[in-house]
């Protein structure tokens, strides 16, 4: 009785440790895929970290406690081989000293990527075309490319797109939450201004289209949206965006409207900042003290480099306080999974928003990307869709938009 017992807990024994060795085994896969695919985040707002001069880009950082989401070593655990870096801008005064303001402050942050760039050229290099990240990738590098996310920072200078991309930018968010001298915003309260895009907004697209820099439509209004579709005579991207059919945000896109964006041979790189994956549950606590922080400190793009520091430690006392309730990953597969039955899997990537909001539980940093890879794994797809949704789908517009500018 007592050999049978010793043979029925070893049977027990080796099936747990077989269960275990497939367990790792299927990890091991995950990660392996995951590694051999050329992953782009087509868009994140740490240069605002960059601006804080205790800030390096070369250390380890950790996102609940110090509330920074993106730096190389975390980029090398998340397995991500290229970041767009945004060169972003809050709007203020659309008056001539407010342009000034916004190009000098463009310019300010533009001049902090380099300041990194040359800082740890052993880990990181600029990207200026599609094919760079190739060879980039050989030398064991992290690919840097530019956005700049809020097309504000021109004013009505159209000199200033020749400027900007002359310094990288690669893409241009046409608007932020404001209307803008281009075109309505998505999330202006007070309304439509242009009904679209404005006669100058005409002008900027097809100057970006012969420049060769991507239209990006995130944050723009719906009437906005059909007028570049109209005007570009190149594909467009939507660097940091969701389905509106899964998350009502007027941040996010309707069906027809990833439909004919993929009709135009664009992309919509999903976005992964909380609210506009899933509508967020109540909390009046937080929003409230949320908005004490804002009523005591004012508009945060309005101070100075002492006044954000100031204002950034109440903001994320009540991160502290208050956590958000976040959407996580099976959720922003669930709007991978939507673009894809309605316009195929040829026309999705991702684009966090990290540290511009993004983050979700299971991907609350850059170094948590594979669970992305896992999940989408678990739910069917092949490795040759891993590839294109994590870069593959990106770069093909990219160059779509450069061969366009070379024709005219």
């Amino acid at each position: 009785m007592k050999t049978m017992k010793s043979f029925l807990f070893l049977l027990f024994f080796l099936g747990g440790f077989v269960q275990c060795a497939q367990q790792e085994l299927s990890e091991a896969k995950i990660s392996r895929i995951h590694k051999r695919a050329i992953t782009i985040d087509s868009h994140t707002d740490t240069p605002m970290r960059f601006l804080d001069q205790g800030f390096s880009f070369a250390q380890r950082h950790d996102a609940r406690t110090q509330h920074s989401k993106v730096d190389i070593p975390r980029m090398e655990e998340g397995g991500l081989d290229g970041i767009f870096l945004a060169v972003f801008i809050g709007q203020q005064g659309r008056d001539d000293a407010g342009n000034l303001a916004a190009k000098n402050e463009a310019l300010r942050v533009f001049d902090s990527i380099y300041s990194n760039l040359e800082r740890f050229p052993d880990k990181i290099q600029l990207a200026l075309d599609s094919d760079d990240i190739y060879p980039i990738i050989k030398k064991n590098k992290k690919a840097i490319f530019i956005g700049l996310e809020n097309a504000y920072a021109m004013g009505r200078d159209l000199s200033l797109i020749d400027t900007f991309y002359n310094l990288g930018a690669r893409y241009f968010t046409l608007c932020h939450t404001s209307n803008n001298d281009i075109c309505d915003s998505s999330t202006d309260p007070a309304g439509p201004e242009h009904d679209g895009v404005s006669s100058l907004g005409e002008d900027v697209v097809r100057l970006m289209n012969q420049k060769g820099i991507m239209i990006d439509v995130s944050h723009i209004s719906d009437s906005s949206f059909y007028d570049v579709m109209r005007l570009s005579s190149a594909p467009v991207i939507a660097s940091h965006s969701c389905a509106r059919a899964i998350c009502d945000n007027p941040r996010n896109m309707t069906d027809d409207m990833i439909r004919t964006l993929a009709e135009n041979g664009g992309v919509i790189q999903m976005c992964i900042l909380s609210d506009y994956v899933k509508a967020p549950e109540p909390q009046p606590e937080r929003d409230s003290a949320k908005a004490e922080v804002r009523r005591i400190h004012g508009n945060y793009y309005s101070l100075d480099e002492e006044g954000r520091k100031k204002f950034l430690v109440d903001w994320f006392k009540i991160d502290e306080q208050f956590p958000a309730k976040l959407a996580n990953v099976s959720d922003v597969v669930d709007h991978i999974d939507h673009i894809v039955k309605i316009a195929g899997v040829d026309y999705v990537g991702i684009g966090t928003d990290f540290d511009g909001g993004g983050g979700v539980e299971g991907c609350y940093d850059v170094r948590e990307l594979e669970n992305i890879s896992a999940e989408l794994l678990k739910r069917g797809y092949s490795e040759k869709d891993l590839c294109k949704i994590w870069g593959g789908n990106f770069l093909r517009v990219f160059s779509e938009v450069e061969q366009t500018a070379e024709r005219k």
